[in-house]
């Protein structure tokens, strides 16, 4: 196939594009690098640097490409941030998604896989989350994805456009000699392994009172290349009888704060001190998503759901990073 890749110079668009890259199929990456760098964009593909609302650029991008779908992974995914700075998050998330779909009927390109987020379930009544869950974002980040996937129903009732969204929520890992470097790092897991480096002290520990098997809060992690093999899927299936999908992937099981803590600590060596801090208003105890769905419809399942498998695979490419 040939495909479209907004956001492709980004840790997860970045490593479904190896992926795809690698399964021999034919990468367009779509990307204004606002938090990439041109190096990351991977050898084989097609590059073309440019801003979502750029409609001249993207309509001419999809015309000469004349692609088989396009995967949306173009956002800005700080959720704190957002609580700030809402209007940054609407304009780029959901004006750069419409933006995008406009030029996609424009274009007569009628499938996309949307990297949405679990964030728009906000705090759950029960868990795991079931696609069914109430959707009550907690922030703009969510907020902004959530509007994203509404509009992309609304013009599959108007235009047959096919899409699938797929809701996750902690992403890890590396895969194809690629991985998770945000600037600034606010994630756990690179955080961890910044401290495994020596790059910083330690590590916090936001609340040890919630009601979780060692008071830490429970999340699910995902290896980035068990998301990316779910976004080729559900694509895929885009291409048979399906018109709109909407999938939750996650590990099927959450681990502690002080899980991943440890995790770190025997797959590094290092005794990874960590700082003891009050909660942080409006953490939920636990947030873990259901893949029932997607493994019964499409077949994915989690090839990489042990913690250290993945913790292990980031430690690897962290160290080749910063070596």
């Amino acid at each position: 196939m040939k495909i479209l890749v907004t956001g492709g110079a980004g840790y997860i668009g970045g490593t479904v594009s190896r992926l795809l890259l690698r399964g021999g199929h034919e990468v367009c990456i779509y990307d204004n690098l606002c938090h990439s760098k041109r190096s990351a964009v991977p050898d084989g593909a097609w590059f073309v640097e440019g801003a979502l609302e750029d409609r001249k650029l993207l309509e001419a991008t999809l015309t000469k490409g004349q692609f088989d779908g396009v995967m949306h992974f173009a956002a800005l995914i700080e959720a704190g941030e957002s609580v700030k700075l809402p209007e940054v998050y609407f304009q780029n998330n959901t004006v750069g998604t419409l933006s995008l779909l406009q030029s996609m009927l424009a274009t007569g390109h009628d499938k996309i896989v949307f990297s949405s987020t679990a964030a728009c379930y906000g705090e759950p009544e029960r868990t795991p989350i079931v696609e069914d869950a109430k959707l009550q974002p907690t922030n703009p980040y969510g907020e902004s994805k959530l509007l994203s996937e509404i509009m992309m129903r609304w013009m599959s009732e108007a235009h047959g456009l096919r899409f699938a969204a797929l809701r996750y929520f902690n992403v890890a890992g590396a895969a194809e000699g690629y991985g998770e470097n945000h600037e600034p790092e606010s994630h756990l897991i690179p955080l961890i392994l910044d401290v495994a480096m020596g790059r910083r002290a330690s590590i916090k520990i936001f609340g040890q009172d919630y009601p979780t098997p060692d008071g830490t809060c429970v999340r699910d992690y995902i290896h980035v290349e068990d998301l990316a093999n779910a976004h080729l899927l559900a694509l895929q299936a885009l291409g048979g009888d399906k018109r709109h999908l909407v999938y939750n992937i996650g590990n099927g099981q959450g681990f502690t704060v002080q899980q991943v803590i440890e995790s770190v600590r025997r797959i590094t060596g290092h005794p990874i001190p960590v700082e003891l801090c009050d909660r942080r208003p409006g953490d939920p105890a636990v947030l873990v998503a259901s893949s029932e769905a997607i493994q019964r419809e499409l077949g994915w399942r989690a090839e990489h759901p042990d913690l250290d498998d993945i913790i292990g695979s980031a430690w690897n490419w962290h160290q080749k990073l910063h070596a």
